[in-house]
């Protein structure tokens, strides 16, 4: 039986301690070091490579994010499952940036953080139920913000704006515009100008998307 080789990286002992013992009931298992710091890990590495490194985020020193870009940098092949107390939507951001192919909070299981392993081995990403919730909630929370957004936005234009996004998504001229609204084509231009530095957009393109996007510009 081919035995997964892991390395532990946590500063308190009793952590280490207790993912060993945790770990012991699993045959295909084998807890080949464990270490407190990156210095420590160096020291093991140079003794072979494990399969998996288990590691905690906050770690003296190098802490468990900057090791795990490290290790990808230098070892990309040993996987890297973060276990910590604190996830936020930041740390399991600069997790994934940093290589690490699995995330559990510390309270898992044993079921799951052996789930986490057999997942890592295969070269397999996996996130707890409760990070899976986090990625979700941050997720919902950037498309709430970005529909307020747009909501103030729209409410910050005049009327006259609005007819003047409406009509470019007719496909009207500036001179076709100007006809319908009584104005000059420059006019409209200059409309047109300060609707694009006031939505931060560039193309009379990118004014219609913001149109139908908002419910302006029906098709």
């Amino acid at each position: 039986m081919d035995k997964k080789k892991i390395i532990i990286v946590d500063d308190h002992a009793i952590v280490r301690n207790g993912l060993k013992a945790l770990l012991s009931f699993f045959d295909d298992v084998d807890i080949c070091g464990d270490a407190a710091s990156f210095t420590e890990l160096e020291d093991l590495l140079l003794e072979g490579l494990p399969d998996i490194l288990l590691l905690d985020i906050e770690i003296p020193g190098k802490n468990g994010l900057e090791i795990a870009a490290i290790m990808q940098e230098k070892h990309p092949q040993i996987k890297k499952i973060i276990l910590s107390a604190n996830i936020t939507p930041d740390t399991i951001s600069d997790a994934v940036d940093a290589g690490v192919v699995s995330i559990l909070p510390k309270d898992s299981n044993e079921d799951e953080l052996y789930l986490a392993i057999n997942k890592a081995y295969k070269g397999e990403h996996y996130y707890s139920n409760y990070v899976s919730n986090i990625i979700l909630k941050n997720y919902l929370k950037k498309d709430k913000a970005v529909e307020d957004s747009s909501i103030k936005q729209v409410e910050e234009l005049s009327d006259r704006e609005i007819d003047i996004i409406k009509a470019f998504g007719d496909g009207l001229s500036y001179k076709e515009i100007g006809d319908k609204l009584n104005i000059s084509p420059r006019t409209v231009e200059s409309h047109k100008n300060r609707i694009l530095a006031k939505l931060e957009l560039h193309t009379i393109i990118d004014l219609v998307k913001f149109g139908i996007k908002n419910n302006l510009i029906q098709l």
